[in-house]
């Protein structure tokens, strides 16, 4: 079993992807756009993390 898993993808060049851990249950969106990318924590409207069931 991998821990993470991915639960949504958009673009090609400008990617946005939503990762899911799958011990903690804890949401994180990836961005890419050309050779610079970012992970971090998926939050809520309130700051906190957004974690699934």
């Amino acid at each position: 079993m991998e821990r993470f898993k991915k639960i949504y993808q958009q673009g090609k060049i400008d990617v946005v992807e939503i990762w899911v851990d799958t011990q903690t249950g804890v949401n994180y969106v990836f961005h890419r756009n050309g050779n610079a990318a970012g992970f971090a924590p998926l939050l809520d409207k309130d700051g906190k993390s957004v974690v699934s069931q």
